[in-house]
């Protein structure tokens, strides 16, 4: 069986024609760029099949980046963040080449666990979320959530007897990403509904934590040594540890602010 034919269309019937056949086929880009893209070609005597290549491209790279954005919302950071605006100069402590390794994000597709742990303002958020933005943008499914958030949101699934639906929607996604871990003290309840989505994910997909408080102290939001030794088991084994550092370059760039500003 052979296409049929459409000779002789003049080109407004012809523009008419590739309007419905993108519309009937779900071709919004192809639709919007059709006409730059045509006059470009014979601008350039481009060929038939260089012609067709323009527009297929043009149409796989907006919906890639139309997937990218959708999974980026998806994820609720919030705010935006990117590694390309985050000041390795103002932290010293952070070594970009890591962190570049890291935006590659095949610890994501191997399932490894991400802590970094700093003092606030030393920029552990920034790259929580940027490289959660990374690890979207990559194709991978990510959730961003603040540790307390998390922890309510479990008890309430535990006293409305939807715990495990909960945990498992948290397990569906290929990156979890906890921020503010150890800003509050858990009881041991809330501690024990976190260590289930930790080892819900376990060695199958990535989380990845900020915290302003080091390993040694992470007593304070674990209050039992033996869960808190078995939490931190879950978020080290096999993964990358970032250090922060102690000093607030935040802190440093709004003294610097005020000190211009006051001369």
């Amino acid at each position: 069986m052979t296409a049929k034919r459409h000779r002789g269309l003049t080109e407004q019937a012809a523009d008419a024609a590739i309007d419905q056949a993108c519309r009937m086929l779900r071709l919004p880009t192809i639709r919007a760029e059709f006409p730059d893209l045509a006059e470009a070609a014979a601008r350039e005597q481009m060929s038939y099949k260089g012609f067709l290549a323009e527009l297929l491209m043009a149409e796989c790279d907006d919906r890639a980046r139309r997937r990218s954005e959708r999974r980026i919302k998806a994820a609720q950071f919030p705010r935006e963040k990117s590694l390309r605006a985050f000041d390795f100069d103002a932290n010293s402590t952070v070594d970009p080449a890591v962190i570049h390794t890291l935006a590659s994000c095949e610890w994501v597709k191997k399932g490894l666990p991400l802590c970094l742990i700093g003092d606030s303002g030393t920029g552990k958020s920034h790259l929580l979320i940027a490289l959660g933005t990374e690890a979207a943008m990559a194709g991978f499914r990510v959730r961003y959530t603040l540790a307390t958030k998390l922890v309510n949101e479990l008890v309430e699934a535990a006293d409305d007897k939807v715990l495990t639906k909960t945990i498992a929607r948290y397990g569906r996604v290929d990156l979890l990403c906890i921020d503010e871990l150890g800003y509050m003290e858990l009881d041991r309840r809330g501690a024990e509904l976190l260590f289930q989505v930790l080892t819900e994910r376990e060695e199958k997909a990535s989380v990845a934590i900020a915290s302003n408080e080091s390993f040694a102290g992470w007593t304070k939001t674990f209050t039992d040594p033996r869960l808190c030794a078995a939490i931190v088991d879950r978020l080290t084994f096999g993964g990358n540890i970032i250090e922060t550092g102690t000093d607030s370059y935040r802190l440093a760039q709004t003294r610097a602010r005020t000190h211009d500003t006051g001369k």
